[in-house]
């Protein structure tokens, strides 16, 4: 199929699929005649497999890793699931900086009046200058 018929099939736009062609995350495919690209069967499962492994926040370098050791069907289940425990450890570290910065804007807008008036403290704390030691 042609890379319109691919991304169709895998979820992935034809742009993305470029894209990781240009970075080696999946192999070129073969051309056609007319020298457009030829996608197989096993080429859509790898792009679905990328549009996966993306919708779960994995990076492009652990994406490629994790393609690696699907196509090995000789590899220890113990070196993918020590990817997905590193990733689930960095998920939960940004959730709990993501929450940190939710609450801390949720008392600054506790503390903003919203009037007419200029003073705002939301302002202010975004203006602030954090001392550096160093």
């Amino acid at each position: 199929m042609n890379i319109g018929e691919a991304a169709k099939a895998s979820g992935v736009s034809a742009k993305m699929i470029r894209y990781y062609e240009e970075i080696g995350l999946i192999g070129r495919p073969g051309r056609s005649a007319a020298n457009y690209r030829a996608f197989d069967a096993r080429e859509v499962n790898e792009l679905r497999f990328v549009k996966r492994a993306r919708s779960l926040g994995f990076s492009v370098k652990e994406i490629a890793r994790l393609l690696s050791l699907w196509r090995d069907r000789e590899r220890p289940s113990r070196d993918v699931k020590a990817i997905a425990e590193r990733h689930i450890e960095d998920l939960e570290t940004r959730i709990a900086e993501m929450q940190a910065m939710a609450d801390t804007l949720r008392e600054l807008s506790r503390c903003c009046a919203g009037d007419d008036r200029p003073d705002c403290p939301i302002l202010t704390d975004l203006a602030r200058v954090e001392s550096t030691d160093g």
